[in-house]
């Protein structure tokens, strides 16, 4: 179904090159039906649309991921420590996760959306 090949080079640029799309340039910001956020990659399901809030920040944001999709790893790239997330199935870079979030969870996984597929519940 999800085939790296098949993925732009924006999508690689990010993913597989862990670099970041601009804020404000995915169409998932404003995405506000009732579905589930798949890795652009491989397909699996990532997030639910009742976990998405707007943060402000420019990127999909979400409190919560599902259970058991992401790894996580400390970065510097930026010169301080974040942590990192990455698709648990085919490694793919999403995002960074803040502790700047809403309850319940008070956490931000503020997620590229350009590796996000959303499929409407509907």
């Amino acid at each position: 179904m999800y085939k790296k090949k098949d993925l732009t080079v924006e999508q690689k640029l990010v993913m597989f090159e862990e670099g970041t799309e601009p804020p404000g340039s995915s169409e998932l910001n404003d995405e506000k039906r009732v579905g589930t956020y798949l890795c652009a990659s491989c397909g699996v399901k990532l997030f639910t649309s009742e976990a998405k809030y707007e943060s402000g920040s420019g990127w999909p944001s979400f409190f919560e991921s599902l259970p058991n999709v992401f790894e996580t790893k400390t970065d510097h790239l930026l010169g301080y420590p974040r942590t990192e997330y990455h698709c648990k199935n085919c490694n793919a870079h999403h995002g960074h996760i803040f502790e700047d979030g809403p309850q319940p969870t008070g956490k931000r996984y503020c997620n590229n959306g350009i590796c996000l597929v959303f499929k409407s519940k509907n």
